[in-house]
């Protein structure tokens, strides 16, 4: 049963909306209102990475519908993990997977809930893996050089930019977006942990 709480997080203006099957699949997990806001500022971010991505890199053939969903679901398995909303642990990765496949979502897009975490595993991390990561991590202001390098790596190959002319640029919209990181942090602080 769906709660008033986690209709305003999903319906709060400020952000871009969820896509509609990933609300669907909130809904029907009863997700926490802390975790539908959290996903809609990752989400929210994830869509103006790929944007930019999609015009300047149009050669690393960044697929905005996944990276969208990715975001808006990549810590669904915290529904099964509340405790990992406030403090840290990894359960919600394997089980968010597992959770996703469950309802019928397919694995291509299933996978954000493994990789958003695993960016720096290299095997089968693409472009969209890599720009959701980034997003779950620069809607904070937080900055990873390591996860940074992967993608100006990427962008470089797609575009035959020089490393560092990718660098300048990524580095350039990434501090723009961490600007308004407040924002979105108070967005998520102002809804419960719990529904009830």
């Amino acid at each position: 049963m769906e709660t008033d709480a986690l209709r305003r997080a999903l319906d709060e203006p400020g952000f871009r909306a969820l896509p509609g099957p990933a609300v669907t699949l909130l809904e029907a997990v009863e997700a926490p209102p802390r975790l539908a806001a959290h996903l809609r500022a990752v989400h929210d971010v994830a869509c103006e990475l790929v944007a930019w991505v999609a015009g300047r890199y149009p050669g690393a053939g960044a697929d905005a519908r996944a990276v969208a969903f990715g975001a808006a679901i990549h810590d669904i398995g915290k529904a099964l993990h509340p405790g990992e909303l406030s403090g840290p642990g990894a359960e919600h990765e394997p089980a968010g997977y597992e959770l996703l496949l469950s309802y019928g979502v397919e694995e291509r897009m299933a996978r954000f809930a493994r990789t958003h975490a695993a960016w720096a595993g290299g095997d089968g991390i693409g472009i969209d893996d890599l720009l959701v990561s980034l997003a779950d991590k620069v809607w904070k202001g937080k900055r990873v050089p390591e996860l940074e390098r992967l993608v100006v790596d990427r962008l470089a190959v797609a575009s035959g930019q020089e490393p560092w002319e990718a660098f300048l640029a990524l580095d350039d919209v990434l501090g723009r977006i961490a600007e308004d990181a407040d924002r979105r942090l108070a967005f998520q602080a102002a809804h419960p942990v719990t529904a009830g």
